[in-house]
């Protein structure tokens, strides 16, 4: 939780993975069936739900009795200049070049630590802000392609429907609600997506693909 950049892949097996698909099912029943709970009361009980099943995810990792492994020097120069440069190039020859290592051993690096390739890396961080700016700004397509580096609207368009399987415009309708738009004399009800990303990017990163914590049986 401390770190938005932790590895992203992490096993659970036995009696922890029975807790955690505990936690998750009794938040997706909350979550669509809140009955006759006033709306910022159920809000508020599915924060707690939803703090639990992160707690969990955040604990999970290395075996039991034994640390995590702290990522390698490489990794880290990695991750620093993609955080400072991912608006700026998404080519991994670009990173290699300005750190002074092969894109085989920045990919090595990032998969030991991250669990990913350095590409995948790369692109995940690029598609998390890209994600973040859909669903919490109201700029457009076309500005938030410019203030990630890309040449235009389409190309953006394509790069995050090829990473999501969704089209920006799409990402952003489901994130807001807008497929279902309540009437305005109605109260709204959060989606499970939209609460969760209501809570705002450090609750999304525990549960988006490119920098939060998922898990999978063994």
């Amino acid at each position: 939780m401390d770190d938005p950049h932790a590895p992203v892949l992490h096993e659970s097996g036995g009696d922890e993975q029975q807790r955690l698909t505990d936690a998750a099912e009794h938040l997706a029943r909350v979550c669509a069936d809140p009955g006759s709970l006033p709306l910022e009361i159920h809000q508020a009980v599915l924060r707690h739900l939803l703090a639990v099943l992160v707690l969990r995810l955040a604990h999970l990792g290395a075996a039991h009795g034994s640390a995590a492994p702290d990522p390698n020097d490489t990794f880290l120069r990695l991750r620093d200049a993609v955080e400072r440069d991912f608006t700026r190039t998404r080519r991994l020859q670009d990173y290699a070049r300005t750190l002074g290592y092969s894109a085989r051993t920045l990919s090595r690096a990032a998969q030991a630590a991250a669990g990913v390739n350095a590409k995948e890396f790369i692109d995940r961080r690029v598609i998390l802000e890209a994600r973040r700016l859909l669903a919490h700004s109201d700029h457009t397509a076309a500005q938030i392609a410019a203030r990630l580096g890309f040449t235009s609207a389409t190309y953006f368009s394509k790069y995050f429907h090829q990473r999501t399987g969704t089209t920006p415009l799409a990402f952003r309708a489901a994130a807001r609600g807008a497929r279902h738009p309540a009437r305005h004399d109605a109260p709204q009800r959060l989606t499970a997506v939209g609460f969760i990303r209501s809570c705002g990017p450090r609750w999304m990163a525990c549960t988006s693909i490119t920098t939060g914590h998922r898990w999978r049986r063994r």
